[in-house]
């Protein structure tokens, strides 16, 4: 009788139409780590081992390896995805000794299953990407770019992917930003194009083949990540980077909800540096809409336990790097302010300091102002005595002082670009010494500058003025393409870490200050 009564559920089984089960899938997600291996301190830079034994560090890959695990437990049988939104290159010695190949370590440790290229990706040219690309056990998707005429990648980077989690396919598309090459070293056989077009390509090819569950891995900002939600139609979560935005429903300051919801799409960054590893919670019906999405960050704090092999591993490949970064070089009366969210939108204590540093070198050479673009700074210092290390970690791309002349008009050209993109957190923003200048962010770009002072005196359009910047600004990154055909250019001057060390060795307890060399329109 139970036979017959099993049987019978069977048959009804088999006729009756079937039910489909919604998939939920756990999305793990890292952004701008930029070579901080070692944990940090609340100013994003180095951390002691004292303060890190105290509990008051933050990040660091022995920390992420613990919490990636803790987030997998946490997901229990749901799949779980752990992708990188870009540029985890540069940022520290680390990377200035091992270029990739620690990340590909680290990466691979971690278990991650695909990341989206970073402008700093390029730093290096493609060569080096291109060796991080052969080390990693994951794709690494760039769909906004053409590498055809680059035969370096050509090969190498794939504009999307599908991946298999629980039985089910994910699309997975990558997005850098359309000006990294005015941002980085891509080399002139690789061309970029507009996020939204090339997004929506993808997103065709993948629905053809069947897929209907989208990931993008954008390296392109909050502001762009928003348009390409609004402009396509099929992408079901954008994980973002580059503007190192602070997406969260808990953490004080962030700067708008985890997830941000636009066009239906679920949109999450997690900072920047390993601080926080972000954790979205995706459920999707049978047709690959979302249902829901909820999450946060998580923060690697002191309550994270370190990895212990991994503790072990960084420190083994730290040692050829602890006596250059060890070197007590200067003393801090306070800590100065390098905040990426200031110094990239108003006069800040280190645009200051790091601008005065460049003229004073060579304000012997006939050098009247200096141009620091704001997205060099990449850190604060806190008050005591300052190791190189943080110096380094401050100022990490090796850039050098570049001397040349141009006339006055050129000079306020390019403290207009400078100022084009505030509303968008740009790296371009100057920082200046020797001037001073008066912007308008209301204002249309292009016309936003005023009361452009030069030693005193208004500037002379028509006037040659001797400029010195960084090797990088002056050979027409970050939008500075006025200053490329500048007359007696040279632009192996001192590396600016040095310059910069030096000169605050030079001041005693260095005690810093903004000046209102800068000012905005009321």
């Amino acid at each position: 009788m139970i036979k017959k009564l099993l049987m019978s559920g069977a048959a009804l089984a088999a006729t009756a139409p079937m039910a489909m089960a919604d998939f939920s899938l756990t999305i793990l997600h890292t952004n701008d780590f930029h070579a901080r291996f070692e944990p940090i301190s609340k100013y994003d830079s180095g951390c002691s081992a004292e303060d890190n034994a105290a509990g008051e560090c933050f990040g660091g890959s022995a920390r992420l390896v613990t919490g990636v695990e803790a987030a997998r437990e946490r997901a229990g049988n749901t799949p779980t995805l752990l992708v990188d939104g870009g540029d985890q290159f540069q940022g520290t010695l680390f990377y200035t000794y091992y270029k990739g190949k620690l990340a590909a370590e680290m990466m691979n440790k971690l278990g991650y299953d695909a990341m989206t290229v970073g402008n700093h990706e390029f730093d290096d040219g493609p060569e080096v990407l291109r060796e991080f690309t052969g080390a990693v056990n994951f794709p690494i998707l760039m769909s906004n770019a053409d590498i055809s005429g680059e035969p370096i990648l050509a090969d190498a980077i794939q504009k999307s992917t599908v991946i298999e989690k629980g039985g089910e396919k994910i699309g997975l598309i990558g997005l850098t930003p359309e000006d990294t090459d005015e941002l980085a070293s891509p080399g002139p056989n690789i061309t970029f194009s507009d996020p939204v077009a090339a997004v929506q390509a993808e997103v065709d090819k993948l629905t053809a083949e069947g897929v209907n569950k989208i990931v993008v891995l954008s390296h392109s900002g909050y502001g762009v990540d928003q348009r390409v939600a609004a402009g396509t139609t099929g992408v079901d979560v954008i994980v973002g980077g580059h503007s190192n935005t602070l997406l969260s429903n808990t953490v004080e300051g962030a700067a708008g909800p985890y997830p941000t919801v636009v066009n239906g799409v679920q949109i999450v960054q997690a900072y920047a540096y390993g601080k926080y590893l972000g954790e979205l919670n995706v459920t999707f019906d049978d047709d690959g809409s979302v249902t829901e999405a909820t999450g946060d960050l998580v923060v690697m704090d002191g309550g994270v336990t370190e990895d212990e092999a991994t503790v072990a591993r960084i420190a083994e490949a730290a040692a050829p790097l602890d006596e250059i970064r060890n070197k007590v070089v200067a003393e801090s009366a306070e800590a100065i302010g390098g905040e990426r969210d200031v110094c990239r939108a108003v006069e800040c204590q280190m645009g200051n300091l790091i601008a005065d540093a460049m003229l004073a070198r060579v304000k012997d050479q006939g050098i009247d102002i200096a141009i620091q673009n704001g997205g060099g700074i990449r850190a604060s210092i806190d008050a005591g005595p300052v190791t190189m290390g943080e110096v380094l970690t401050v100022l990490p791309f090796q850039n050098t002082l570049s001397t040349f002349q141009v006339s006055g008009a050129t000079v306020i050209e390019a403290l207009e670009n400078g100022v084009s993109q505030v509303e968008e957190g740009a790296g371009r923003f100057p920082q200046v010494a020797g001037m001073s200048y008066t912007f308008d962010p209301k204002a249309e770009a292009g016309s936003r500058i005023s009361n452009v002072m030069v030693g005193g005196a208004p500037i002379d359009p028509a006037k040659l003025y001797g400029v010195v910047s960084n090797n990088y600004v002056r050979n027409g990154g970050d939008g500075y393409k006025m200053f490329i055909d500048a007359q007696n250019a040279y632009d192996y001057g001192p590396d600016l870490a040095d310059v910069t060390a030096e000169y605050l060795a030079e001041q005693g307890p260095f005690k810093p200050y903004t000046d209102g060399r800068i000012t905005l329109k009321e």
